[in-house]
Order: C-alpha cells, then structure tokens, then sequence
C-alpha cells in the first residue's frame, strides 16, 4: 500500500507545482478594460479615496462604498489605487487599456488608417482623440 501512495503524491505535487506559476500569472495581470468601454471592479471593503494614475487613460466613477465603475478612455497603461477610511490600500492595481480586436478591422493606405467596427457588418466606427492620436502615430512611424 506505501508504494501506491508515493507514486500519488508525486503526481500531486507536480501537479501543484505546474499550477503555482499560471496563479501568479494571473494574479499580477491587473485590470483590463477595453477602448470605450466599461469595467466594474467589485472592492473587499468601503473605499474613501480613489486615484487613477493618468486619467486620459482610465476614468474611475464610484457606484457605491464598493463597487467602481472603471471606463476606458485612452490607449495604454496606468493605476488604479484604492483607500479606506484609515488610508489603507483596498487595491493597488495596473490597468491597461486596450482594443476589441475579435470585431475590428484596420486598414492602411499607405499612410492612412481606417478601423472598421464588424458586428456584424464593417462599418466605420467611432474614434476616440485617443485613437485619433495613435493613428497619426502608427502612421508617421511608418
């Protein structure tokens, strides 16, 4: 019966081994939230003080004592850091802000670039100052 063990918690332990680094993956990802967007983020207790690190990126809107609504407002990476009364942080998070992809399409003529919401016919859709921006970037940098 002791040989049938080892062979068990060996299996086991591997298997716990190879799941440690996919819940630390996870873990330190951070927020994500889409381009015009939004995202709630549910919070363990009350918040008192909201901060986003660069607000042309993320906008933060309080819904109630725990609950935030996070908006995406501008490609890239910022914070989002949470309070409580006594000035503990509640969250200390990345957040990065970035494009649906699975429905849209970008087209670029030489220095022209045009995106296409595809739901479920292409069509032109809304461009934030942000995408603006970044277009004129992409296509300068070509």
């Amino acid at each position: 019966m002791v040989e049938l063990r080892t062979p068990f918690r060996i299996v086991g332990a591997v298997a716990a081994l190879l799941a440690l680094p996919m819940a630390f993956a996870h873990a330190g990802s951070g927020i994500e939230v889409i381009m015009n967007q939004a995202k709630i983020v549910k919070l363990s207790r009350a918040a008192d003080t909201i901060i986003i690190g660069n607000p042309m990126i993320a906008d933060a809107s309080v819904q109630d004592a725990t609950t935030i609504v996070l908006t995406g407002k501008g490609f890239g990476v910022t914070n989002l850091v949470v309070l409580d009364e006594q000035g503990n942080p509640v969250v200390d998070e990345q957040v990065t802000v970035g494009r649906q992809e699975a429905s849209s399409v970008r087209i670029y003529r030489r220095a022209n670039i045009q995106t296409l919401s595809c739901t479920p016919y292409c069509e032109s859709s809304y461009k934030s100052e942000a995408e603006k921006t970044s277009e004129v970037e992409a296509s300068s940098s070509q």
